[in-house]
């Protein structure tokens, strides 16, 4: 998500919006759900641009449901796994649209104290809802070597996990993010340091682990592919390869078709197509100029076609 600090005439960048609002343009009614409302960007071009529609927010963060409450939009306050749930508490039964802008916003990490970026110093917290238990200082400082070092490889995609892990535990107790960044540039090759900050992949890894991303993006898409009216679409924005794969996956199994094994004459599963794909899109170069943090976004849309 691309947020931007607090002044008005920059607090709002997102991400390919103009793509957002092209997709959502034909829904004609209903709720369109900001599963993760951030500084409310793209809702705020919905409804701006949108007028037979509904917008209303999701996000765990504090300040993101403050954003919403400024700019008169409903946020409500949860996690997107939980969509459905917060959505029927909310007395909504389907929606128009679904929108997931995956990831940290750039106002989470441009704010020091929320411990997401190894560019400023700051605690080692990671939590996109403060309020709950788990923190990268839990992860940093009581996982085991090698569980530390799967974690890394796994979710940062970093292949000197084992090094880092190792360096890690070597350097028991950190406690900024400073500390961390810098124990892990130590740990990797000179050669790594020269291709751009060496924690990068790190800190991807462990923000995934405190806040269970990955589970809420299968857990988010579940919902709104099941509470998506006819007509209706999802459109994902993931930022790296993990998130992207789960998307193309899930959307991919949904316009499959028949599940029968290829040998038998006759369908006999009685499966129907129920969505097709809208394609997929990167952000231009132009609006990567404008905003760098756009550069590895990968938007992706389906639609629901027959109930």
């Amino acid at each position: 998500m691309a947020q931007e600090p607090e002044h008005e005439d920059h607090y709002h960048l997102p991400v390919m919006a103009d793509e957002v609002v092209a997709l959502f343009g034909p829904v004609e009614g209903g709720v369109v759900v900001d599963a993760t409302f951030g500084g409310g960007g793209h809702a705020k071009r919905l409804m701006e641009e949108l007028n037979e529609v509904t917008v209303i927010g999701i996000d765990r963060d504090p300040a993101a449901r403050a954003r919403g409450r400024a700019l008169g939009v409903e946020v409500l306050a949860g996690s997107f796994a939980d969509l459905r749930v917060l959505l029927e508490q909310a007395g909504i039964e389907s929606v128009a649209g679904v929108l997931f802008d995956f990831g940290v916003s750039s106002h989470q990490l441009d704010e020091a104290g929320r411990g997401f970026s190894y560019r400023f110093d700051g605690p080692l917290d990671m939590r996109m809802d403060p309020e709950q238990s788990l923190s990268a200082a839990d992860i940093v400082n009581s996982y085991e070597e090698r569980e530390l070092a799967g974690l890394i490889r796994r979710f940062g995609e970093e292949p000197h996990a084992a090094r880092i892990a190792r360096a890690i535990v070597a350097a028991r107790p950190l406690t900024t993010t400073l500390q961390l960044a810098e124990t892990v540039a130590g740990a990797v090759p000179a050669a790594v340091r020269r291709r751009g900050h060496p924690a990068r992949k790190t800190f991807q890894a462990i923000r995934i682990a405190v806040n269970e991303e990955l589970e809420a993006i299968v857990e988010g898409l579940d919902a709104a592919l099941t509470m998506l009216q006819v007509d209706g679409r999802v459109v994902t924005i993931a930022y790296h390869s993990l998130e992207d794969r789960i998307v193309k996956r899930r959307f991919a199994a949904e316009v499959a078709g028949c599940v029968c094994p290829p040998g038998l004459p006759v369908c006999g599963c009685g499966a129907k197509v129920e969505f097709r794909l809208l394609g997929s899109a990167k952000p231009s170069p132009a609006e990567v100029a404008a905003n760098p943090r756009a550069r590895s976004a990968r938007l992706r849309a389906i639609e629901r076609i027959a109930a």
